[in-house]
């Protein structure tokens, strides 16, 4: 299966400093890295350009030699100029064949949807992540594409398709039998306030990436 954290440095870490909340963040990919988590999306769209590129940079070097990838939400050029492996687009996004036509050979290309619709019409994309799934309370108001529309979108398309959204340990099962090819996640990758002692809440990971990867069919490739 493959596992994607998804960041967001104000969820992980509780201090109002960019810089602090920057270093913890890059603390969490850290434990990510060892944990061998697949894909890292870097999501912090409210950072500047360049402090955004800082960032960036410093998870690319700290996941070379390891087989964890770091993909940039939406913005390509961050990801192209810092050495990224690739992007992910929003849903409503540029084209994925405008991406491909600037973006170097081997380039990561993945996409948000909602429905069946979205992902039909997705583009020449490496995998999508499909959501919300499960009810969750970063996003109240979302609409639920569920385990059968889950099931759906992957039955349409002939890519990987990770599942997003409310995503729990006991959760994954029902994500394994959509046919999907592992989870993408913010919370699940977060430890709690008694884990952390602290602002910073990256903990080793470990431990749940070993209890995911056991409540799924970790037969399949990863991609």
């Amino acid at each position: 299966m493959t596992l994607c954290l998804v960041t967001d440095r104000r969820r992980v870490c509780s201090d109002a400093s960019d810089v602090l909340a920057c270093r913890c963040l890059a603390e969490q990919v850290r434990h990510a890295v060892d944990a061998g988590i697949d894909l890292v999306q870097v999501r912090e769209r409210d950072l500047t350009t360049a402090d955004l590129a800082d960032l960036v940079s410093d998870l690319v070097r700290l996941r070379r030699g390891t087989r964890t990838r770091i993909v940039v939400n939406d913005r390509v050029d961050v990801a192209v100029a810092c050495g990224a492996d690739g992007a992910h687009l929003r849903g409503d996004s540029m084209s994925t064949d405008a991406v491909r036509r600037v973006a170097p050979p081997g380039f990561l290309v993945g996409r948000s949807v909602h429905n069946v619709n979205e992902a039909r019409t997705a583009g020449p994309v490496d995998y999508l992540i499909a959501g919300t799934i499960f009810a969750t309370a970063s996003k109240p108001a979302a609409v639920l594409l569920g385990v059968e529309g889950l099931t759906s979108v992957v039955d349409t398309v002939r890519v990987p398709v990770l599942a997003i959204g409310g995503v729990s340990i006991d959760r994954v099962p029902a994500v394994a039998t959509t046919g999907a090819a592992g989870v993408a996640a913010i919370g699940l990758f977060i430890g709690s306030d008694a884990e952390a002692g602290g602002p910073c809440r990256a903990v080793p990971l470990g431990a749940r990436v070993d209890a995911i990867r056991a409540r799924f069919d970790t037969s399949g490739p990863r991609f």
